[in-house]
Formats: C-alpha cells, structure tokens, sequence
C-alpha cells in the first residue's frame, strides 16, 4: 500500500508518500481500506516536533494520522465476522497510522456510518465532533446567549455555530477573510465578522448595540483570543480549547474579578475522566450526525500523496471545516 512516512521532525515537506507493507489485524482488530483520513491542527504540531498536547511524541518513523473512515477489509483473530464489508469510521489515536490507504483499528473502537453520509463527514464527527461535544458540555450554551466563536469557519467552530444557532441562542462569528465570513453566516450565525480588519471588534460592538458577549469559545488565542475577552460582559463566561495563533489567551485574577466572569478550558483531562470517557462523546457526535442536528463543514479533499499540503494549508488557515486526505 502506500502511506505517508515520516522520518524525522521538521516541517511538512518531511511527510513522504512512500510505499510501504500492508498492515495485518492482531486479535480484536480489523483492517479498513481508508476512504478519507481526518487532518487535525495537532498532527502539524506532531510532525514539527514541537508538542503533542497531553501525550509523549510518538517514535519514529511513524505514520500519521488518527482518524479514518473507509470500509472493513481483514479481520484479526477473534474479532467479530459481522464488521467484514461494513462502512466504518473509528479513532486511532494519537499518531496511528491513518494518513494511509490501509488502516488498521481496534474493533470495539468501530462505528458503523448511517447511510448516506459522507466519509469526510464520519471522520470530522468521530474527533473533531467528539471534541466538540466537550466544549458544549463546559460552556451549556442557552437561548439568551449571546456566543462568541473565534474561529467560526474552523472544524469544531462551524459546529459550535449550529448548535449555538439550533439551541436559539445569538451567534457572533469570527473568521479569517471575506469567503469565511460568509461561510459563517451561512451557518447562521447573525454577527460574521473578518478578524483580519484591525476595526473587527468595534464592528462587533456596533452590530451588538445595547447587548454584551455572555459566552465565547475560543481555539485562537493571542491577539484574537484577547480582544474577544475584552468584548465579554459581566457575569459572562469564557471557555478555551485551543491556541491556533501560537499562544494562549491571557486571563488574570484581575480580569476574573473586574467583571464576574466564569473561565475554563473545555478539553484535557477531563474529557477522559467523565462519565463513558471519549466513547460517550464520540456516540453522541455520531447521533447527532446521523439525525442531520450537526453537519460539518469539510474541506475539498487533499489527496493523500499532498498530506504536506495539506498541513501547510491547515496551518496557514487557508482551510474551511476538517480538512481531509482521499488515497
């Protein structure tokens, strides 16, 4: 098969399309012949060797990639004959070996994709969406929310959107670009601002008029992240899964205090600690899937023999949605 390989750390041109051996399912295992591999803003932070999150960098040479969506083609031994020629999504982990034309899972890590949705679509659910059901869970979003979402255009912010937007509450959308701004209203959202204008905030501000920011969920942090805290009112509350710009957003006591503001982060440990752990979150991303409550934005797909394509994109927000590899 052929699969990207990577042999040192370093920047995207260190992703390479090689061939290399099918992989063999071990016991409770099947193998699935990927039909598109998710892209994560993680796995960029993995190959460049600067960090991945929580987790150790994984040994090299590996192959990346952590979520795939395709169709069951082996079984290991003792796994269930029943998933043979099933359509499936699953989460591999960390760096697991899913930017590849063949993959292989743990079968009690499987789901089965609803007909007529989309392998893109199960790939953005199973980890962006399960990340995504975390954030919810933290920020409780109700029809008198005014939220804010930093990046509104990206993988979880367009479905922060839609569920902000379906649970009635007033959407505030950030984005990077006029083609993104109207993506973002698109979704719904009443207030799409380019946060590229040095006026955004004030522009903001305008459209808002007597009413304040009750709630922002910010993935961007620096610049963006400190002027979207800046719009929250008192009493409001912030919640932080992410730092796209390179740094985090800087809160203080002080700013605790001045305004009577909740703050927390919505994703780590305690995604893991709940009750089901990631599994609960990963069912609850795909129901609300397969009932068409969530639809996430997908990026036209990169082949897999342009995954450093792909990664450059990512990283340059040159992407809308989850961004995707098709073998």
């Amino acid at each position: 098969m052929r699969a990207i390989r990577q042999y040192e750390f370093g920047p995207a041109e260190n992703l390479l399309y090689q061939e290399v051996p099918d992989p063999e399912p071990d016991e409770g295992q099947v193998r699935i012949r990927v039909a598109a591999s998710g892209v994560h803003l993680l796995d960029t932070t993995i190959r460049s060797g600067t960090g991945g999150g929580p987790m150790p960098l994984p040994e090299l040479p590996m192959t990346p990639g952590r979520e795939v969506a395709g169709v069951v083609d082996a079984l290991g031994p003792g796994t269930d004959p029943a998933w043979l020629g099933r359509r499936v999504v699953a989460h591999l982990g960390m760096a697991s070996g899913g930017y590849a034309e063949l993959a292989v899972a743990n079968a009690e890590s499987l789901y089965e994709i609803p007909e007529g949705v989309e392998d893109g679509a199960a790939v953005a659910m199973i980890g962006t969406g399960r990340t995504t059901m975390a954030v919810l869970d933290a920020a409780a979003v109700t029809a008198a929310d005014v939220v804010l979402v930093t990046a509104a255009a990206g993988g979880i912010g367009n479905l922060l959107v839609q569920h902000a937007r379906n649970v009635g509450a007033t959407v505030v959308g950030l984005a990077g670009g006029s083609a993104k701004v109207e993506v973002v209203r698109g979704l719904g959202a009443e207030i799409a601002v380019d946060y590229t204008q040095e006026d955004w905030a004030a522009q903001v501000r305008s459209e808002l008029g007597e009413r304040t920011v009750t709630l922002v969920l910010d993935s961007v942090g620096g610049a963006i992240g400190q002027a979207s805290l800046g719009l929250l009112g008192a009493g409001g509350r912030i919640y932080f899964f992410g730092w796209s710009a390179g740094e985090s957003t800087k809160l203080t006591q002080d700013d605790l205090w001045a305004k009577s503001i909740t703050a927390g982060v919505a994703i780590g440990p305690a995604m893991i600690q709940r009750a089901g752990g990631l599994r609960a979150l990963e069912r609850r991303a795909m129901d609300a899937l397969a009932k068409g409550e969530l639809v996430p934005l997908v990026n036209p797909p990169f082949p897999l023999s342009d995954a450093a394509a792909a990664h450059t994109a990512l990283v340059g927000r040159a992407t809308t949605g989850k961004v995707v590899l098709t073998p």
